[in-house]
């Protein structure tokens, strides 16, 4: 998704003498997908398990050799991902209007592996009659799990209406008395490596510090109540910085992320800004769709504005999630700007979701300041 607002769309030709290679694989209309039956799995030298080759020499001779990660992403790569993303949302929006015209339905509820490409999923209002869209935040896979437990609710209180999934934080939380606990059993550690910390449990001022960090360009660990459920994190177990540094990207990647150069980070922004700052005004509790900044802003935002002027954003309420709603708020009083930039708290590896995968996230990288719930954990200077 990312990759794709890098390249052209050439690879995409209408069928006929010139069909392109992706219509090659992927013929929209039938949703065939001309391809070979997946390869084996084996474990890997390390033990997780790897999919064998899943694609004949035909394929390689279609699309060209595959890239290794370690080398550098040319102009068809770049290529490959826009004609992908662009057929694969001709098929997409196909389908949903062929939904609307046997329901009649302008109300919309996606999920599956499909619904976590937030690109497409951005540009349903200009390309169908839906006016309004839901994906729930474990929208992949896992929400087989949320699928399952609704059905049976369902089913047992006979059909009727109990429960909205407003937000996705259901995981694991820690009292402020087992952070202290941790804090304190680290405390040598947390010494020698020239870190000190303290509780904090005046929230405006805890608030008013942590957005004070941010304003000075610092990268902070955000670890707080429930964790999110599915793949986004959505300020519980975030890393937050300043989205108005145009290096706050390289900054990221060379503390902590190392990750592509294409790849965008996100703006959680205020609901009641989000008119103000994006094209079209929309609730996206769960980050799972993309519109484009307005022109005007994206000069003030560029840590958060990807290459073709839009940021997959994440809406925050105070309902949904109060301290980080304030936090945002302050942040905007001080700056002007009524957003951040949130990424997940890991280092290549899962999000972190216990206490002690956060702390060690930090001790490892070079994150400046760890908010655990009420108590801060600062780098000290020269770490």
């Amino acid at each position: 998704m990312g990759l794709s607002a890098y390249g052209s769309r050439r690879m995409r030709r209408p069928y006929g003498a010139s069909c392109g290679p992706v219509r090659r694989v992927v013929r929209v209309g039938s949703h065939h997908l001309n391809i070979t039956p997946p390869g084996s799995r084996c474990p890997g030298e390390s033990g997780e398990p790897r999919i064998g080759i899943v694609y004949t020499d035909k394929l390689r001779a279609l699309l060209g050799p595959p890239r290794r990660p370690e080398e550098p992403i040319e102009e068809r790569h770049k290529d490959l991902a826009a004609s992908m993303q662009l057929v694969y949302e001709e098929a997409l929006f196909r389908l949903l209007n062929y939904v609307r015209d046997r329901t009649g339905h302008r109300d919309l509820c996606l999920a599956g592996g499909c619904a976590m490409n937030s690109v497409a999923n951005g540009k349903i209002y200009e390309n169908t009659p839906f006016r309004r869209l839901y994906v729930q935040s474990a929208a992949g896979d896992a929400g087989g799990a949320i699928g399952a437990a609704m059905e049976v609710w369902q089913r047992r209180s006979g059909g009727r209406r109990l429960f909205s999934m407003e937000h996705a934080y259901w995981g694991l939380e820690y009292s402020a008395a087992r952070i202290a606990e941790l804090l304190s059993s680290r405390a040598a550690q947390l010494a020698e490596q020239g870190c000190q910390w303290r509780s904090e449990p005046d929230e405006s001022a805890l608030l008013e510090e942590t957005a004070a960090a941010l304003d000075r360009g610092e990268v902070v660990g955000w670890f707080q109540g429930r964790m999110e459920w599915g793949p986004r994190a959505l300020g519980n177990r975030s890393i937050l910085g300043d989205p108005r540094r145009a290096d706050m990207k390289d900054i990221l990647n060379l503390k902590i992320k190392r990750r592509e150069s294409f790849r965008p980070f996100a703006p959680s922004i205020l609901r009641e800004s989000v008119s103000e700052w994006f094209e079209t005004d929309d609730d996206v509790p769960f980050m799972l769709q993309v519109y484009r900044i307005r022109p005007d802003k994206r000069p003030l935002v560029p840590a958060v504005t990807h290459v073709n002027g839009t940021g997959r954003l994440q809406t925050v309420t105070g309902a949904q999630n109060p301290r980080y709603h304030k936090l945002i708020e302050v942040f905007y009083r001080r700056t002007g700007v009524p957003m951040v930039l949130n990424t997940s708290f890991n280092e290549n590896e899962p999000v972190v979701c216990a206490l002690e995968e956060a702390l060690e996230c930090f001790l490892r990288t070079r994150m400046d300041l760890l908010v655990l719930g009420d108590h801060l954990v600062r780098r000290g200077s020269g770490t």
